[in-house]
């Protein structure tokens, strides 16, 4: 197969689809990699690098869409859409939900569109998910601290606070990968931390291994709001796989924080769980709401590029080399996990909550290969 690797364009995006060592493997199995010059370079991976893993370089995105499988880090930007053509599969984060101009923009051009976020493993988890997702949990935490200092419009707390100075109070919603990874971070620095979550057998866990430094309570909007009032910073770490993110702060609520508070809206990408968070950027991260310090950057992770990079690819490869060897068609009807991340098949939506919140018929993807031309 030939695998087009683009230079990422997203504001302050420095990760990359694809390291050398990705690139090696996919050509010792025979396959061709496009890389586009300068994709790596911002995290310590030269275009020679890649050319000695056996990469082709090549100057510009068009000639990198050219080719069969584009593998890359975000969803595709709007000078990327007249790119894609028709069948062409395309293996990276898309968060279609809360994004209806990409979603339009891949049926259109129909695209093979099959989403990180929402691949699947054995045990129900999300695989390709998992390393950004504790990356952002981590990254979180290290924000927030940096956000609560005066000079950045915090209140002046020090998480972890000193001999004789309570600790700052860390509010975490959603016991997920990103609220354990957040909630870790926090009791490290030695932060008075509280998480939140409905399922109370992920309660129970988290009390068996943290307590009593850790305190678990059942997310109800009443128990939210109490603790707001008293939080230095909140963490929104909450997940519905493929769908919007559901709103658990509201205005009305953020009134009772105390100023200079800070807020992570670590659900931006899926729309925020918090009623006013916006999309922000690595490079002007926050803004004020109410008094309260509000960090929406959709792309946490890339804070820390050449870690998330290597994370991320460890995750993909051998999804991304089923996909190579077997050819799309083949590897998504053997592999039901590889299946459940088909978002956009051929101009139809392929995954429930994406047509749901879009308004768009699903079709089911176990079926719709019958509807598609065929494929190799």
């Amino acid at each position: 197969m030939n695998i087009g690797v683009p230079k990422e364009i997203k504001k302050d995006e420095n990760r990359v689809g694809a390291t050398p060592d990705t690139v090696r493997a996919f050509v010792e199995c025979g396959h061709s990699v496009c890389v586009q010059s300068g994709a790596g370079v911002n995290i310590g991976y030269s275009d020679n690098d890649y050319r000695k893993a056996g990469a082709h370089i090549v100057d510009t995105a068009r000639e990198v869409y050219q080719n069969e499988m584009i593998i890359k880090v975000k969803e595709p930007q709007e000078s990327e859409f007249p790119l894609m053509h028709e069948g062409q599969v395309l293996f990276c984060y898309l968060h279609l939900a809360p994004d209806p101009e990409q979603t339009k923009n891949l049926l259109d051009r129909k695209v093979v569109g099959i989403a990180y976020e929402t691949v699947t493993d054995d045990q129900g988890r999300l695989p390709l998910l998992v390393p950004m997702s504790e990356m952002a949990g981590r990254v979180a935490v290290q924000v927030g601290a940096h956000a609560l200092q005066m000079s950045n419009g915090g209140r002046g707390v020090l998480l972890g606070g000193i001999p004789g100075v309570r600790p700052g109070k860390v509010v975490v919603l959603g016991a997920g990968v990103v609220g354990t990874e957040a909630m870790r971070m926090a009791l490290g620095l030695g932060a008075d931390v509280t998480i939140f979550d409905r399922n109370l057998n992920r309660l129970r866990e988290l009390d068996k291994l943290y307590a009593p430094a850790l305190k678990t309570v059942y997310s109800t909007p009443a128990a939210i709001e109490e603790a707001l009032t008293t939080a230095d910073l909140v963490i929104g770490a909450v997940l519905i796989p493929g769908k919007t993110a559901p709103q658990l702060v509201t205005r009305a609520m953020l009134k009772k924080m105390q100023p200079g508070s800070v807020i992570v809206d670590v659900a931006i990408d899926q729309g925020g769980c918090i009623e006013t968070s916006r999309l922000t950027t690595h490079s002007n991260p926050t803004y004020v709401v109410e008094g309260v310090v509000h960090y929406g950057v959709p792309n946490m992770p890339a804070a820390c590029a050449r870690t998330s990079t290597q994370g991320l690819t460890n995750a993909t490869l051998p999804y991304a080399l089923k996909i190579a060897n077997l050819g799309y068609k083949r590897a998504l009807k053997e592999d039901p996990h590889l299946l459940n991340g088909l978002n956009v098949y051929f101009g139809r939506v392929t995954n429930k909550p994406v047509a749901d919140d879009l308004g768009y018929d699903y079709f089911s993807p176990e079926r719709i290969f019958e509807a598609a031309p065929a494929l190799v």
